[in-house]
């Protein structure tokens, strides 16, 4: 596979994880640990058939226990924080603070061995949480208890996801197929969390039942495993930036189906967010550039 291909087939995940807010709010009153195993079933069952396909099964003998614990925790603490935050938050408000990810893994990325932090990335960094700010401020300082631990989780969301993908970087070698294990990994666990914590409500009608089918085949299904294959193969960097396009298209995409207004401040804090990330992202390529590889 060249390098530009692998590119394009990652850029499909930044498109799949731009609906996971969406087809969230469209799967309540669902409880979120039971959407994760509901999900992940679906998830898993792509890289089955995928692995079954490619005729991999052998591949998965040869992992580390601890990858498949580091990956099927990461999925699944993310999830389950991102599914709570939203039912706990404003769908938008809580899913542009969850998509903080992109530019907390570049201020990360910076402080790993043989990176260097620089201006850009502090500034964009600065801008990013200005856009977080605008949205806990929009109705005024008086925030109800409720709405301030949906912020919190989808904070928690942002921090798991951004800590997930940067300690990925140093595990190029692992296979693709090792995704299939996470997915099953994180929906027997998010199984277990259901039956221990929640009542079991089923989604309602059509479109409820679309939402899950929905966030299986894509934004907790498939996206995971373009996402492996771009990063990999592909141009990180190139596809880090356009990762910071994703809080934008998904706070689009809640207005458009309506469950969200299209109010300034909302917009305000979308445009913060994506231009602070894209600031700190172009700061790394240049760094790139201007150091010997």
């Amino acid at each position: 596979m060249t390098r530009s291909r692998a590119t394009t087939i990652g850029f499909g995940a930044v498109l799949l994880w731009s609906l996971l807010a969406l087809f969230t709010v469209g799967s309540a009153p669902v409880p979120p640990f039971l959407l994760n195993a509901l999900g992940f079933t679906i998830g898993g069952a792509i890289g089955v058939l995928w692995i079954v396909a490619k005729g991999q099964t052998g591949v998965l003998r040869n992992i580390p226990p601890g990858v498949y614990a580091f990956g099927t925790l990461s999925l699944f603490g993310y999830h389950a924080l991102y599914f709570s935050a939203l039912r706990i938050a404003p769908a938008a408000e809580a899913g542009l603070i969850a998509y903080l990810w992109p530019l907390l893994i570049v201020l990360f990325s910076g402080l790993l061995p043989g990176e260097r932090l620089r201006r850009g990335h502090v500034g964009g960094g600065l801008i990013g949480f200005a856009g977080a700010a605008v949205i806990l401020s929009k109705d005024g300082i008086s925030i109800q208890s409720g709405a301030l631990a949906g912020y919190g989780l989808a904070a928690l969301c942002a921090l798991t996801w951004s800590s997930y993908s940067v300690i990925s970087r140093r595990l190029g070698s692992v296979p693709t197929a090792a995704v299939t294990v996470f997915c099953i990994g994180t929906a027997l666990l998010s199984l277990a969390a259901h039956f221990l914590f929640e009542e079991t409500v089923w989604p309602v009608g059509l479109t409820g039942w679309g939402a899950v089918i929905g966030l299986g085949l894509g934004p907790v299904g498939l996206a995971f495993y373009i996402w492996d294959i771009g990063v990999k193969q592909g141009d990180i960097q190139l596809l880090g930036v356009a990762s910071y396009a994703a809080p934008l298209l998904s706070t689009l995409a809640l207005i458009l189906a309506g469950f969200a207004p299209a109010s300034w401040p909302l917009l305000l804090a979308a445009g913060l967010i994506t231009a602070g990330a894209a600031l700190a992202a172009r700061t790394s390529v240049k760094q790139n550039r201007l150091t010997p590889r």
